[in-house]
Formats: structure tokens, C-alpha cells, sequence
């Protein structure tokens, strides 16, 4: 009885709140957005680039991979024509020698020029070979037949984009950074305004306070975790190769996590300011034990810490259901950990609240 009052209480007091729904529940939805337009854009910006005394061909090809061909009659002051005219880099063509100079203010920028060069030379050297063989491939297409090439994918297919493969980490960490945030600053204030001191001298069990702001927060956690998977699927249109019930699952597990990880932290802090700085410590950190870069590839030490993050475990179920089609058999030891976490932390919030408790 006493639980549901508190739970009722902390459903009203945050219903009131416009701003904290609003962060809760919007939120995330445009940041996901705007991440989506990010990756998923059809503007693809053409790296301009002076050339001298190339081949038509060249050029040609270099054009078909999105590169600005500016014709040069001379390669006098190469270098006023790059700061001059805006080009990336300018390629000059002396017997069989290609000299390249780079603008290189963008690093990315010359990589990509460097490969696509490297790329248009291969291509034009091939194409006289192309030219000699292909008279012998008809006559041998024609006593074989023609050879058809069929390409097969173990997860998804041709059409899977980098955002498809980037979405479950961030439906995670949107989930888990949002929550953490709201519930950690609701529960200071609760301790700042005095609630918390007046619930403390009250017969009332710490279980039974800890268990109220889990139930009342993690209903709005809840809801959040719906229309952030739903908005993914059904909006933004990511790929989703299994079960959505096992998303919501997985994302309802580390709402949880998150809810009982920033109360637990907000028992450290006296003020917003001090838990707004468990943010860079606590939750930043744990987007790169995501995926985001392979921890596989990390030092051994990194990997180390990598298993002791929530959000590594959250990453790799909600990848393995979105991406690979994983059922619950497959992911049950990832959300077996996510529910220990909720757990341990849950535990530490009670033994926490004694230090409250001045009877």
C-alpha cells in the first residue's frame, strides 16, 4: 500500500513536469532523427580537384567517382591555384610520372582522393587489357555459356546501410543516457527538498522506497522504451531481421539498469551540477564498449573493462536481434547480465539509503 502511494505520487509529480516528459519522451526521438538524416543523406558534396596533361579517360573516371575535374593549361604555382580556385589537390601527369599535391587541410579528404586516383589508374590500365580479352571471352562465353554471378549475405542483404548497423547502439544509449538522467536529478531533489528525510522517518522500509521510485519511474521508462523502438522501426524504417518484442525487452531491461545506476549515483551528489558530472565519467565512457569501434580489436585490458559495462551487453543483444535476427535463446545471457546489474544496483540503492536514516 505504502509502495503504491509513492509510485502514484511520482507518476503526478512527473506528469506535472512538462520539461522532464519532454526530455524523456522527445527528446531522443530527434536526436535519432537527425542522426538518421546524417547517415542516410542523398548529398554527396564532390572533392574538387585541378588536373594537368592527364588522360581523358582519367579524368572520366575520376568524375564518375564524385570527383570536380578543373582543367589547367599550365602547373605554374600549383600551389596559389589549390588556395586560389578551392581545390583539394591538384594531379599533374609528366610522362609516367603522377605528382599529386594536397591541399590536406581535411586528412579524410586526400585519403579519399589518394584511393580514388589509385583507383581511376587501376581501372585505366585495365581497360586496355579489357579490350584485347574481351573478343576471347565472347568466343569462350559463346561455347560455355554466360557465367552469372549470385551474391548471398548471412545477415540482411545488399540494402543494410551504416545507420542499420548504428541504430541499436544508439536506441540503447538514448534509452539508458535519458533515463539515468531523469531518474538520478529526481531522486537529488527528492533528498534536496527534504522528501526523501521525511519518508526516511516514517516507518516505511527502504526496500519499500527504493522499490516505489523503480516502479514509479520505470513506468515512464517504460513508455519511453516503446515509442523509441516503435519511432526506429516504423519512422526512421531501420531493418529489423528479428523479434521487436525482443528489442523492447532488451531496451526495458536497460531502462531499468539505468533508473537503479543514477539513483544509486544521485546518493553521491549535492547537487544537479554534481550529477550532471557522473556523465562523462559514468555514461560517455560506455558508447565506446558498444560497438561503435570492435572491442575485439581493443587492447586486453580494454576488453577487460568492456564486460563491465550494462550498455556493452545491452549493444550486443539489441545488434544481435536488430542486425543478425537472434532469438530469445541466443541473446537470454546478455539480458540475464542486464538483469543482474539492475539488481546489484538495487541492492546498493537500500543498503545506500541507511546513511539517510537518522532513526
Amino acid at each position: 500500500m505504502i509502495i503504491m502511494a509513492l509510485i502514484k505520487r511520482i507518476i503526478l509529480q512527473t506528469i506535472r513536469d512538462k520539461r522532464t516528459l519532454a526530455l524523456m519522451m522527445i527528446a531522443p526521438l530527434i536526436l535519432l532523427s537527425l542522426v538518421n538524416f546524417l547517415f542516410n543523406s542523398d548529398n554527396t558534396s564532390k572533392l574538387k580537384v585541378g588536373v594537368y596533361n592527364t588522360s581523358a579517360s582519367f579524368n572520366e573516371e575520376l568524375e564518375t567517382n564524385d570527383i570536380e575535374i578543373v582543367k589547367y593549361d599550365t602547373i605554374e604555382n600549383i600551389e596559389s591555384k589549390i588556395k586560389d580556385d578551392n581545390l583539394k589537390a591538384f594531379i599533374n601527369k609528366d610522362n609516367d610520372k603522377l605528382s599529386i599535391t594536397y591541399e590536406n587541410s581535411s586528412p579524410s579528404d586526400s585519403a579519399q582522393i589518394k584511393a580514388k586516383v589509385q583507383g581511376s589508374l587501376a581501372k585505366e590500365q585495365m581497360n586496355s587489357l579489357t579490350d584485347k580479352l574481351s573478343q576471347i571471352n565472347n568466343d569462350f562465353s559463346k561455347s560455355q555459356g554466360t557465367i552469372s554471378i549470385e551474391s548471398n549475405y548471412i545477415y540482411a542483404d545488399e540494402d543494410l546501410s551504416y545507420f542499420d548497423t548504428l541504430s541499436p547502439i544508439l536506441i540503447g544509449f538514448f534509452v539508458f543516457f535519458f533515463v539515468f538522467l531523469i531518474s538520478g536529478i529526481s531522486l537529488l531533489k527528492e533528498r534536496t527538498s527534504k522528501t526523501l528525510e521525511k519518508l526516511l522517518s516514517t516507518p516505511i522500509k527502504r526496500s519499500e522506497i527504493v522499490f516505489g521510485y523503480l516502479l514509479g519511474y520505470g513506468l515512464f521508462a517504460i513508455i519511453q522504451t516503446i515509442i523509441v523502438v516503435l519511432f526506429s522501426v516504423y519512422v526512421l524504417n531501420i531493418r529489423m531481421e528479428g523479434n521487436i518484442l525482443l528489442v523492447l525487452l532488451t531496451n526495458i531491461l536497460i531502462a531499468f539498469v539505468a533508473l537503479s545506476f543514477g539513483i544509486l549515483l544521485s546518493t553521491f551528489a549535492n547537487s544537479e551540477f554534481q550529477m550532471m558530472q557522473f556523465i562523462p565519467l559514468v555514461v560517455v565512457p560506455q558508447i565506446f564498449f558498444t560497438g561503435l569501434i570492435p572491442v575485439e580489436n581493443m587492447a586486453t585490458w580494454l576488453q577487460n573493462i568492456a564486460h563491465v559495462m550494462p550498455l556493452y551487453y545491452g549493444a550486443q543483444s539489441l545488434q544481435g536481434i536488430i542486425v543478425k535476427g537472434h532469438t530469445f535463446s541466443d541473446i537470454q545471457f546478455d539480458l540475464i547480465i542486464l538483469l543482474l546489474f539492475a539488481i546489484v544496483f538495487s541492492i546498493l540503492n537500500i543498503l545506500g539509503l541507511k546513511r539517510y536514516r537518522k532513526i
